[in-house]
């Protein structure tokens, strides 16, 4: 999927659109997503002018929007169709390694189990050249547009 395709799939917009190409999907099952990370991004102005970090909730959202994409297509719903994807928890979330301007985020999601009232949960994890910068679980609701 390119960023077209995955602009109709997540309701996020610049500069909080995390997911810059899908290239690996199965459906109820996992996906394989990209974020370059570029020192043009917003929040390396405040953390930190001297030292630019990703920031691990931003590396959790972005696992969460690779999430939401697999959920998305899993289900055959689109935002257009009145459904939001809602990041609803996270569990057991560690980092292991910095991003910084230059890395490439490889995104892995896995679904956990059947959804459970509209709630998924994904086994997620974020690797640059093959090392883990962060894993976890998380959960993700379907949920009404309102």
């Amino acid at each position: 999927m390119l960023i077209d395709e995955i602009r109709e799939y997540l309701p996020h917009r610049y500069p909080f659109l995390l997911v810059d190409r899908v290239t690996e999907i199965h459906l109820n099952d996992r996906i394989v997503a990209y974020k370059n990370i570029s020192i043009n991004e917003p929040f390396f102005n405040g953390h930190f002018p001297d030292y630019p970090v990703m920031p691990g909730v931003l590396i959790v959202e972005a696992m969460a929007q690779a999430a939401g994409i697999l959920g998305f297509k899993s289900l055959d719903k689109k935002p257009a169709d009145g459904s939001m994807y809602m990041l609803v928890g996270n569990d057991k979330i560690r980092f292991k390694r910095q991003v910084v301007p230059g890395d490439q985020l490889k995104l892995e999601a896995e679904i956990d189990g059947k959804p459970k009232r509209g709630i998924w949960r994904f086994n997620c994890k974020a690797t640059v050249d093959g090392e883990l910068a962060a894993s976890g679980s998380i959960l993700c609701a379907d949920r009404p547009r309102p």
